[in-house]
């Protein structure tokens, strides 16, 4: 059974930093692409960042390219989320998200998915 459990949200002021984490378990960590979403209160999802299954590869949005970076632990079975120069925008529960082939920034091409974290960024 796989497991994605994310960690390290909570309540930063704007301009300020945060490190999400997922552990992932259950699945052959470094076979999958993984993927970081967001979701705000009465907002679809939407993609933040994604990592190939080497990590060589990566891939923003413009609304976080240059303040957020994922990177990937494949011996740990890890993905990370630095996010930086946070906004009150940035405001949301954060997802972590896996899925058997290339980078992705569609919700429905992922096949499996954490919890949440919360992330609140206060003005």
């Amino acid at each position: 059974q796989v497991h994605l459990v994310e960690s390290g949200g909570g309540l930063v002021q704007a301009g300020g930093s945060l490190r999400l984490s997922c552990a992932a378990s259950g699945l052959t960590f470094s076979s999958y692409t993984m993927g970081w979403f967001r979701q705000a209160p009465g907002k679809e999802r939407e993609f933040v960042a994604t990592i190939t299954w080497s990590g060589s590869g990566t891939y923003y949005p413009d609304s976080v390219k240059g303040r957020f970076t994922i990177s990937r632990d494949n011996v740990k079975n890890t993905v990370n989320l630095q996010m930086d120069s946070l906004k009150p925008d940035d405001t949301a529960v954060y997802y972590c998200a896996a899925r058997r082939g290339v980078l992705s920034t569609v919700v429905h091409d992922y096949n499996y998915w954490g919890q949440g974290t919360q992330v609140t960024v206060s003005c």
